[in-house]
């Protein structure tokens, strides 16, 4: 494991999500959470301050690095996620706060450094709480044309929320909420695959499960962790392959089609409060773990078997601090040859469907086309680089890291880029993980 470059973040830290769109995954977005120093007069309530960050990710002879391009002052972030398709042409990121509130912050701009993410639309929670987990209803599976988009929101009083996002607006209406957990429910989290069923983790040591065609219905519930519940993620390339983690310092590996016990359980040290899968591989876990900083687990072996067979591929740890982010980079590592390009070109974005080459917010690029970021709606792509309009850089033999979808056969994977955020030294980590 490489350490690329550690970021002052100068709040403290808690959740940090690489974009998943093709053309927009040099993006990172950061946010922070931490609780004003006051006075010591127990009645005045604790102020907690926020902070949202856009990063992009840069190449140069040196290695990658991150730049940021936006901060924006906020209420006190908990967790985010970016919606997997765009709406209405635009990349999307949800944000819960501490506020109890939702907030969708659209992606806009033309060029990689002067993008901005602007609220678009947020949702109050009835009650007073504090919003601590969001998911939407997408994973890498896709849905159907005719299917809403939902995010379900787990909140400090023990509650879930089911939204549903109108994109035409965008905005989001309330669907239902019901008492899912004693304590707060630190997590929740759709089946990717079956996206009327949704997992919930509380701090009364349950997991569970709900059938959103009858919200409020529990599937199950689950005291097989020893402690809260904090993190749930559903395999997006394995049907029925569910991880959850918990204050225990224990990652369960479930079948999701049959929740009475999980086939693989992880013991570790800190409590694992994100789990995140590889964007392209099915067996890689990576594991945020709070006192004990970040795991790479490799669950091939259990998948396959449907044993306990994982084994710890990184273990990085920090004293006196907290990891509570972690994630991956959706970037694909190539190893290249020297390349000359003589010029830059600029490409229409115009509408996908007329054969462009320019690669936007999901759709796959033309034979031709290098790597672009690209406002789905500006009409204007550029091809990125870091350089000025008339040249690009010799590339030198080595490892690049590609905004494209790649081709699986033929792409090397062996390294991995993924990042993560240590609350107390309030510091965004870039790391690169070269798998052997």
């Amino acid at each position: 494991m490489q350490l690329l470059q550690a970021v002052d973040t100068e709040l403290t830290v808690d959740t940090v999500e690489w974009c998943p769109l093709a053309g927009f995954r040099r993006l990172l977005a950061c946010g922070a959470y931490q609780l004003r120093e006051g006075k010591m007069d127990v009645s005045e309530p604790q102020t907690r301050l926020g902070r949202l960050y856009l990063y992009s990710c840069k190449e140069d002879q040196s290695g990658c690095s991150l730049a940021e391009i936006q901060r924006r002052d906020t209420c006190a972030i908990l967790d985010m996620k970016w919606c997997r398709v765009p709406v209405a042409g635009h990349p999307l990121l949800a944000v819960t706060e501490a506020a109890g509130s939702i907030k969708l912050f659209q992606l806009v701009g033309c060029e990689e450094s002067a993008y901005t993410l602007q609220p678009c639309a947020s949702f109050a929670l009835e009650t007073r709480c504090l919003a601590l987990s969001l998911d939407w209803s997408i994973g890498q599976t896709g849905r159907a044309s005719d299917q809403p988009l939902k995010i379900v929101i787990s909140d400090s009083q023990g509650q879930l929320h089911l939204l549903e996002l109108d994109e035409a607006g965008p905005g989001l209406q309330g669907v239902a909420s019901w008492q899912a957990h004693e304590f707060e429910a630190w997590i929740a989290a759709f089946n990717y695959w079956r996206t009327e069923i949704v997992y919930s983790g509380g701090d009364d040591g349950f997991l569970k499960g709900w059938d959103m065609r009858t919200p409020g219905t529990s599937l199950f519930a689950s005291r097989r962790h020893s402690m809260g519940v904090c993190s749930i993620q559903s395999n997006p390339h394995r049907d029925g392959i569910l991880a959850t983690g918990s204050y225990d310092g224990h990652v369960l590996l479930w079948d999701s089609r049959s929740m009475r016990e999980p086939f693989a359980d992880v013991p570790g040290e800190g409590g694992v409060w994100r789990l995140k899968w590889h964007p392209l591989h099915s067996h890689l876990l990576l594991a945020a773990c709070m006192h004990s900083g970040f795991r790479i687990l490799d669950c091939e072996q259990a998948i396959e078997e449907k044993q306990d067979a994982c084994s710890v591929s990184v273990s990085q740890t920090w004293p006196n601090s907290l990891v509570y982010g972690a994630d991956w980079s959706w970037l694909t590592c190539q190893q290249t040859q020297a390349t000359q390009f003589s010029h830059l070109e600029c490409f229409s974005c115009g509408d996908p469907g007329t054969g462009t080459d320019v690669e936007v917010a999901g759709h796959s690029p033309g034979p031709h086309s290098l790597s672009c970021l690209a406002d789905a709606g500006a009409g204007c792509a550029t091809v990125q680089s870091g350089t000025t309009k008339s040249s690009m850089p010799l590339y030198t033999p080595g490892t690049t890291f590609c905004d494209c979808d790649p081709n699986v056969e033929t792409a090397n994977f062996d390294s991995n880029l993924l990042a993560t955020c240590s609350f107390y030294d309030h510091v965004l980590h870039l790391w690169k993980w070269v798998n052997s």
